[in-house]
């Protein structure tokens, strides 16, 4: 009942675009509670699930709970592609929590094999049928829900708000992690520097690690499925009005500028 109640008042929220001053309710005690209310409010969002994105749990957090990653539903909406060098417009929760991160986004070749729950790199990588550059939308109506650790992110669709889905990497499967870098700046300056080297294993460990925790919850991804990563840069914060560029080197630049986010529903329950 509690997970319930807690995914009512996020989806709520994000569907009202309004923030949130606390979290709702108690904080779950485990991952399993807390991926429980995720699937609540996947059950009460009103978009097809298209993929999900993939972060890092820090110690001490990781040591507690036994696992480095997290994972959060991407949506059909949420989803917006990016023409190299054109300027994206993305919503924020005003009063809440907004960042950008430089991500590497796999799509999936074929479904899941059903019942399947652990997956190596190797196999992973088997799955992928491309690779492309791209931009999380980090978002959440909550503004402290990464101070309140990754719990409460778990609650909360991973605190994920959208995806920019830039242009595939050609032969991919022939590239040396250390050739693929990356470059984020806001309003010009620039906020951090990286690659797919800067997500831990790499991003086919991340995307083995999704494979595996989305099917012990019942939720095995299918073809076409997007697996964003994770950030490549660090989590840059950003404001409404205010404009941010990832530069792939020698693949892409992608650019996007943050708007106040509208109401989709002002009633719902």
């Amino acid at each position: 009942m509690r997970s319930r109640e807690i995914a009512q008042q996020f989806v709520r929220a994000r569907l009202r675009a309004e923030a949130l001053r606390d979290f709702p309710n108690t904080i779950p005690g485990t991952l399993d509670d807390a991926y429980a209310t995720q699937d609540c409010a996947i059950d009460l969002w009103p978009d097809p699930l298209v993929g999900w994105k993939v972060g890092w749990i820090a110690p001490p957090w990781s040591d507690h709970l036994k696992e480095e990653r997290l994972v959060g539903p991407i949506f059909e909406r949420g989803v917006r592609h990016a023409p190299p060098r054109e300027i994206v417009e993305f919503p924020i929760f005003q009063g809440g929590f907004a960042a950008i991160e430089a991500e590497f986004v796999f799509r999936l070749t074929a479904d899941v094999q059903p019942g399947k729950t652990t997956w190596t790199v190797d196999e992973a990588a088997q799955l992928a049928c491309a690779l492309h550059v791209g931009i999380e939308l980090a978002g959440s109506p909550l503004a402290p829900i990464n101070d309140l650790g990754p719990l409460a992110v778990v609650c909360d669709f991973g605190n994920n708000a959208g995806l920019l889905l830039g242009p595939e990497v050609v032969d991919w499967r022939g590239r040396r992690l250390e050739s693929l870098t990356c470059e984020a700046l806001i309003e010009d300056r620039a906020v951090g520097h990286g690659g797919a080297l800067s997500v831990p294993g790499g991003p086919l460990a991340a995307l083995a690690f999704a494979l595996q925790r989305c099917a012990m919850r019942g939720r095995p991804l299918a073809g076409g499925d997007l697996v964003s990563t994770g950030a490549a840069t660090g989590i840059h914060a950003i404001r409404s009005g205010q404009l941010a560029c990832v530069r792939f080197d020698g693949l892409a630049e992608l650019r996007c500028r943050a708007i106040p986010a509208a109401a989709r529903c002002r009633n719902a329950s």
